[in-house]
């Protein structure tokens, strides 16, 4: 029993503890001095343009609406939605059976297998395999300054970095 209480007066200790150092620690008053209005005023009229920029017109979702929208009634008719399936599946659909095998369907990874099988055997090796990779664009490497450093462009970092070494 005697633990409960200790424990209980320990925990009310750190409460009061904690409350004594939030207080303490945190500050009331405005460290930064106001900025005098007639200094903003006049810079703020020379640096402003008279129009600021606007976003572009479209949204993304707007464009592809408009894109299957083919008679411009702000609507699609399931004629109009179901054209542009109609015409990705005639481009698939290599013999025009109405129909589409699986070869057909997947005529690009039939296609990849077929480049990267260069001995025409029938099975990838490590080697053949390695080429059929998907090649993604390599990220642009960050040429940000570090915090608290002066920003460089790339070309005054080259002189800088040529006239120490």
């Amino acid at each position: 029993m005697w633990r409960y209480l200790v424990g209980a007066g320990g925990a009310l200790l750190l409460v009061v503890a904690g409350l004594f150092l939030f207080r303490g620690s945190a500050s009331t008053g405005n460290s930064l001095p106001k900025a005098p209005v007639a200094a903003i005023a006049s810079e703020t009229e020379q640096d402003v343009p008279g129009e600021p920029p606007s976003a572009a017109a479209k949204t993304r979702e707007q464009k592809r609406f408009d894109r299957i929208d083919k008679d411009k009634n702000d609507g699609i008719s399931k004629d109009e939605f179901f054209a542009l399936r109609r015409k990705l599946f005639a481009r698939l659909d290599t013999d025009r059976d109405g129909k589409l095998s699986f070869e057909e369907w997947s005529v690009k990874a039939v296609e990849r297998f077929a480049g990267a099988d260069k001995d025409k055997s029938g099975v990838l090796t490590r080697a053949e395999f390695a080429t059929t990779a998907v090649k993604r664009k390599p990220k642009p490497r960050c040429v940000c300054a570090p915090a608290g450093a002066k920003a460089q462009t790339p070309a005054a970092q080259d002189a800088a970095d040529d006239s120490e070494g």
